[in-house]
Parts: C-alpha cells; sequence; structure tokens
C-alpha cells in the first residue's frame, strides 16, 4: 500500500514539475544529454511514434506501404 500510495504522489508531483519553467528546462537538457549521447554512441533512441508503431506492427506496414506509393507517385 505504502509503495501505490508513494507512486501516485511520485507521478504527480512529476507531471507538476514538468510544466514549470525548471521542469521546462531540466527535461530539455535531459533530451539534449540523450541526444548527444545517442550520436557518440551512435545508439539509436526510439522516438514516440516508433515506439507506439512497435505495438501495431501490421499497422505500421500497411502506413509503410502507402508511404512507399506515394514517393513512387510524386516521382
Amino acid at each position: 500500500m505504502k509503495a501505490i500510495a508513494g507512486s501516485i504522489l511520485g507521478q504527480a508531483t512529476n507531471t507538476w514539475f514538468k510544466k514549470t519553467k525548471a521542469g521546462v528546462w531540466f527535461y530539455n537538457k535531459i533530451d539534449q544529454w540523450y541526444n548527444w549521447a545517442a550520436k557518440r554512441y551512435d545508439i539509436q533512441i526510439l522516438s514516440e511514434e516508433e515506439k507506439k508503431m512497435a505495438k501495431f506492427p501490421a499497422l505500421k506496414k500497411r502506413l509503410d506501404e502507402i508511404e512507399k506509393k506515394l514517393k513512387e507517385h510524386r516521382h
């Protein structure tokens, strides 16, 4: 019970902090650090879109086919 309450309180605090000026600054710095590390160590960091598409492989395949057809049509 204590762990659940702590988790809920922590998430609420995190959500609030993200909206403050300090939180925006902090999360921007974290993003910059992630990007720096990804480039330096040649690590691929998945975007939110890539993470969501990984959950739906059939949809991803269909969208890839549509994008391919659009590219062929444009050229």
